[in-house]
């Protein structure tokens, strides 16, 4: 499958301010888990959990699957391919992983969060509200800078893909006189 120059466009800007989205949002959790963890102020540290919690269950994975779904089709629709490129592969994965830790872990415990904070308690333990931002943020970082420089190279995949494409490409008759191509 071949996207169009307008359709890969548009799914590119898709893709661009969806993984932008995302990235202001963990900045904004990590701000928000940063100051119900070093506030003295119990409204102060319920009004932040309850924020991320906010967060987290109305925008947080429709984001994260907007970019997904825009990456998968950049990928499967463009040169690029999903396993073609080393880069493209690790964004991959890692997208899948930052949206398993966060259905498994960073909801889960925002939610911990808000129901020890709205019965009255402290928060059950700080790491709940700050580890999965600040482990999304490092994720979304090293993917927005292999996205920018592209390394690695191909992986398997895409080396023998590219010999193949180079093995069936059509050649130019050879002149009979020297073995130089011809125009």
């Amino acid at each position: 499958m071949k996207l169009s120059r307008p359709v890969r466009r548009a799914t590119l800007a898709v893709h661009a301010v969806a993984s932008a989205g995302w990235l202001g949002l963990t900045l904004g959790l990590l701000a928000l888990g940063i100051t119900a963890t070093t506030t003295g102020s119990a409204g102060t540290v319920e009004a932040s959990v309850r924020a991320m919690k906010l967060f987290a269950d109305w925008l947080l994975l429709p984001l994260a699957f907007l970019t997904l779904l825009s990456g998968l089709l950049l990928a499967l629709g463009t040169p690029w391919g999903l396993a073609r490129h080393r880069w493209v592969h690790t964004k991959f994965w890692l997208t899948l992983a930052t949206i398993t830790a966060t259905v498994l872990a960073l909801r889960p415990g925002v939610a911990d969060a808000v129901t020890a904070v709205s019965a009255g308690g402290p928060l059950p333990d700080p790491a709940d509200v700050l580890a999965g931002p600040v482990v999304s943020l490092s994720a979304y970082l090293f993917m927005t800078v292999i996205s920018i420089l592209k390394p690695w190279g191909l992986t398997r995949r895409g080396q023998r893909l590219r010999s193949e494409g180079n093995r069936t490409e059509v050649r130019k008759p050879v002149d009979a006189e020297d073995s130089r191509r011809t125009a």
